[in-house]
């Protein structure tokens, strides 16, 4: 066990941790724990040989963390030839794992396979960029296993993970049509077995016509290319859509349901025997009984009457597609969620120009947009990590996900069996594919009020689940998983191996600079680091558990400060 000297520096630190945080982003300061800041970066290197710290920076922006493996990769080939390598790295299907243990006498505990196979994947899959960028997207295009329907049936949620998958350096308008079709997506918004209205009164259910707009392509206000907000001449903003856009656009997604070899009434209801097997994966298809066919009009777009639903269906998610908001509006989460939460306009503006001409002229490509994304001046600037408007928190999900990858871990089981860590009193707050909404775990424009960053007019998203009670779980939380690992059985499922840090702890300068580089990417201040040396030489080296005490109070210590919990 940690010693008790170093239990109780971790428990101080976990008091000022929500506060430096917010510091370090919002432009009062960049120090934790009142420390000094970090030094002022060195100039950059060339893009074909960055130094070990910019590799590890670029990566934790590219991956779910990096290693020393990728690290050296970064360094031998190039920025630009990593994406290239990663781009043509095949996506390996989480339906393929999930599937065969799925049983319907099992009911909610069926969605642990899926979160089986995200952790898997995300900690052990080599194509770190995919799953990255899957995990952007299952953030933007939000599905929720918190919805029982779609945690009792795992094989539907896995499929939509593999189908954010395929997507994620496919193009915008085919992701747009996937999951617009996608059986589990109208389960969680209501437009599976939507109908047209009838003389009874009822209407066409609305929710994901609103969403798909909203959430999913263009967004409430106009923006200008560089996501600035258009005004109209009293200077107000000018909203993207009204009621009745939405109404009308509600009237296409009307006769959608699920896949069978017939368009019988009760195939539509969702009869057992009536629908497909496989209702769950497959596209749901059109039920012309139960559509309107009358002509639609959204968003200056007219859909003649009698249009059939498929053609409708793609004259509409054209027109969202094509409207001038997609490009800045989703450019600018892609780097929210890699990047940094207040990128610059001009920023947003070179990433929405990928977007609309991938420079081969096709529209939409994500590839293009993941590239201006990471590749981008902003991104790159060794100058950003002293800009204390720059930078993002980071989601629970990534604190955890940044220390297995740096520290090895691997899984007993084979099965990652990493599970349920929604509580933010006793874990992260946060478990992949089980946001509380449609809105995600934070929304996009977050402001937490009453900081600094509220002062400084910026957005901090991940702040709307960080708080009081966040902080002291995730930090009493991680402190167990530095000494025991995660995941279920005894001992845990997910274990790190520490062995090359235990291997020079007997030097406290050479086990903080591991720790730093990997979980940091080199950018921990001198105070920080005086702090954590002061922690380490507290514990004797040559006790039976001197070396390992050492070490997990240096990872620990990391973990805990606002300079790893901020990514710069």
């Amino acid at each position: 066990m940690m010693k008790t000297q170093a239990a109780g520096l971790f428990r101080a630190c976990v008091v000022s941790t929500a506060l430096a945080a917010t510091t370090l982003i919002a432009g009062c300061g960049s120090g934790g724990n009142g420390g000094s800041p970090a030094p002022a970066p060195a100039p950059a290197p060339s893009p074909a040989t960055p130094s070990s710290a910019d590799a590890a920076r670029f990566l934790t922006q590219a991956s779910f963390g990096p290693n020393d493996t990728s690290i050296a990769r970064v360094q031998q080939i190039g920025y630009s030839a990593w994406i290239d390598e990663q781009f043509a790295l095949p996506a390996t299907p989480h339906l393929t794992y999930v599937q065969p243990l799925v049983d319907p006498l099992l009911f909610n505990q069926n969605f642990n396979f899926v979160q089986d196979s995200f952790w898997q994947q995300a900690l052990a899959g080599p194509d770190q960029l995919r799953q990255r960028v899957k995990f952007a997207l299952s953030e933007i295009v939000v599905i929720s296993a918190d919805v029982a329907e779609l945690a009792r049936n795992a094989d539907g949620t896995a499929n939509y993970l593999d189908i954010l998958g395929a997507h994620a350096f496919g193009n915008y308008r085919n992701l747009l049509e996937a999951v617009s079709t996608n059986p589990m997506m109208g389960i969680y918004l209501s437009h599976l077995r939507n109908q047209k209205a009838d003389a009874t009164g009822r209407v066409p259910d609305e929710n994901y016509a609103r969403e798909v707009m909203q959430l999913f392509s263009i967004g409430l206000l106009e923006l200008n290319l560089d996501g600035t907000v258009k005004t109209n001449g009293s200077g107000q903003p000018r909203e993207t859509y009204t009621n009745d856009d939405i109404t009308e656009l509600a009237k296409v997604f009307t006769g959608w349901s699920w896949a069978a070899p017939t368009t019988s009434n009760q195939a539509f209801n969702g009869q057992i025997g009536a629908t497909d097997p496989q209702r769950y994966i497959k596209p749901m298809q059109n039920y012309p009984q139960f559509y309107e066919t009358g002509s639609k009009t959204f968003l200056a777009t007219v859909i003649p009457a009698n249009t059939l639903a498929p053609d409708a269906l793609r004259i509409a998610l054209d027109t969202l597609f094509n409207h001038p908001n997609l490009c800045p509006y989703v450019g600018r989460q892609l780097i929210q969620r890699l990047v940094t939460s207040n990128p610059s306009p001009a920023y947003i503006q070179r990433v929405a120009t990928a977007c609309i001409n991938d420079g081969a002229g096709v529209r939409g490509d994500i590839k293009a947009m993941v590239r201006a994304v990471l590749l981008d001046a902003d991104a790159r600037d060794p100058a950003k990590l002293t800009d204390p408007q720059w930078g993002k928190l980071r989601e629970p999900v990534l604190r955890l996900s940044n220390w297995a990858r740096c520290f090895g871990a691997t899984s007993t089981s084979g099965n990652w069996t990493i599970r349920n860590l929604d509580n933010s009193a006793t874990s992260l707050g946060q478990q992949p594919m089980r946001a509380g909404s449609v809105f995600n775990f934070f929304r996009p424009g977050y402001v937490p009020p009453g900081t600094g960053i509220a002062n400084a007019n910026l957005v901090a998203p991940e702040f709307q689940i960080t708080h009081e009670t966040a902080v002291a779980g995730y930090t009493n939380f991680m402190q167990s998983v530095v000494v025991n690992g995660v995941g279920t059985g005894n001992p845990r499922d997910v274990r790190p191996n520490y062995a090359p840090e235990i291997a020079v702890a007997a030097d406290a300068d050479a086990l903080i600079d591991r720790v730093n580089l990997c979980l940091m990417a080199g950018q921990m201040g001198t105070q920080q680091r005086q702090d954590i040396r002061d922690a380490v030489n507290s514990i004797s080296a040559t006790g039976t558990n001197g070396p390992q005490n050492r070490v997990y109070t240096a990872v620990l210590h990391a973990l805990a400060s606002p300079e790893y919990i901020v990514q710069k």
